[in-house]
């Protein structure tokens, strides 16, 4: 086992840091306690990858059920909303941060039902 590298960034992506900040906040919340959450994510990573490359995957997708079990959100609007994230995704410019106002369909989105 070798050492980390502590040179290196906390996160390897964006959505990383992104999802793990959304966690600590619903915890902090009171949405989401530790135990619940520490137990789902363990299962998942019983038979993650050895290089831990689906680490953050297994960590959204036990985020993601969370909270459509606690009503946080229904699995339309996480759907609704990874589309739209994609949509903007796709329309921003390289080198120019990505927001959810760059989605062209956001007008529409943001005016549906709930």
């Amino acid at each position: 086992m070798s050492l980390p590298d502590l040179d290196a960034p906390p996160f390897a992506e964006p959505w990383h840091a992104q999802v793990f900040a959304l966690t600590v906040a619903l915890n902090e919340a009171g949405h989401l306690p530790w135990t619940d959450w520490a137990e789902r994510f363990g299962v998942l990573r019983t038979s993650g990858a050895a290089d831990a490359s689906d680490y953050f995957d297994h960590w959204a997708e036990t985020l993601t059920a969370l909270m459509v079990e606690r009503g946080i959100a229904s699995p339309e609007e996480i759907t609704a909303l990874t589309a739209s994230w994609a949509r903007a995704a796709a329309a921003t410019p390289h080198g120019v941060p990505l927001q959810l106002e760059n989605d062209p369909e956001r007008d529409e989105w943001a005016k549906r039902p709930n």
